[in-house]
């Protein structure tokens, strides 16, 4: 797999599916807790600010593929450090000023969100160290002009 375009889609895959079974993990502990009145209730506005924070990685699976260099590169970028911000405020930071923080899946979480981290700071140092001049090779590679074609190996 040499193609950048392909290997950023790639990688926003796997973090939406730390970030997905990290929640599973959650819901599990939710629904097997002895009292559910003692589940969370999140408000309308989290539920709806953790909708549009999961929408980012499942949209940069198709705009890896379908935007051009320059837009592709940017949108990498911005959207990695964004998740990865969040990411690490949600996981390290919170908990530490929550004196009432006492999950018994936050050693889960800590696992995924290093996971998580991990690999979108790979997708930001791959998008911030993308050259044009592959992209422009991929593109010509793509439409099949014979001249353009690289050597297998």
């Amino acid at each position: 797999m040499h193609d950048t375009k392909e290997r950023l889609s790639l990688f926003w895959i796997f973090a939406l599916l730390n970030y997905l079974y990290a929640d599973v993990v959650a819901l599990f502990s939710i629904v097997g807790s002895p009292n559910l009145s003692d589940a969370p209730h999140l408000p309308q506005w989290a539920l709806l600010g953790s909708a549009v924070l999961m929408e980012i990685p499942i949209a940069m699976i198709v705009a890896c593929r379908l935007l051009p260099f320059r837009a592709n590169r940017l949108t990498n970028v911005i959207a990695g450090v964004v998740m990865t911000l969040v990411n690490g405020f949600l996981t390290f930071v919170l908990p530490l000023t929550n004196g009432d923080f006492r999950d018994p899946v936050y050693p889960a979480y800590v696992f995924f969100a290093t996971i998580e981290t991990v690999c979108t700071s790979v997708i930001i140092w791959q998008a911030w160290t993308w050259s044009g001049v592959e992209a422009a090779v991929s593109s010509e590679r793509i439409v099949g002009n014979p001249e353009t074609e690289l050597p297998i190996g």
